[in-house]
């Protein structure tokens, strides 16, 4: 007689009173089984490190870009090629370390002014103080590419 007892064992003869014979899948150690440990491990590495991967890339991105502005938006007139002072503003060199100067306290400085600072919330956008506050609190801050030349005259 077949039955639940006989599951497990696979019996090529069929079942003597006609009835279906029933097969019990073994265990068998499964490739799927065995790989779910190092393909979570595998996602939850990639999910920690690609947001920060693609947050330092982006902070790079603005870097370069807020190098570009300080040199094109004239804030190297006042505070020297890469912020290292001049004859109007202070240097900048530092300003990453120093706690007084957070990025907060920089865009207000940028937006407001201060002292002998114009503000400039009438000429940069928000986007470009963001850059400009990454600029100046990189641990290495890029070197912009050399200015474009000017256009040529029309005639």
């Amino acid at each position: 007689m077949s039955g639940f007892s006989d599951m497990g064992k696979h019996n090529p003869s069929p079942p003597q009173d006609g009835s279906v014979p029933l097969i019990r899948r073994e265990k068998i150690p499964s490739v799927n089984a065995r790989l779910q440990l190092p393909f979570a491990l595998f996602f939850l590495i990639l999910a920690v490190a690609a947001p920060s991967a693609h947050a330092d890339s982006k902070s790079k991105a603005a870097e370069e870009s807020g190098a570009i502005l300080f040199r094109d938006k004239g804030c190297a007139y006042c505070h020297g090629v890469g912020g290292t002072g001049g004859k109007k503003g202070p240097n900048l060199a530092d300003i990453r370390t120093d706690k007084l100067w957070p990025a907060e306290n920089i865009t207000k400085q940028i937006l407001n002014g201060g002292q002998k600072m114009p503000p400039f919330a009438d000429s940069l956008t928000d986007t470009e103080i963001q850059e400009l506050v990454a600029y100046l609190r990189a641990k290495k801050r890029p070197i912009p590419p050399p200015a474009p030349p000017p256009p040529a005259p029309a005639n």
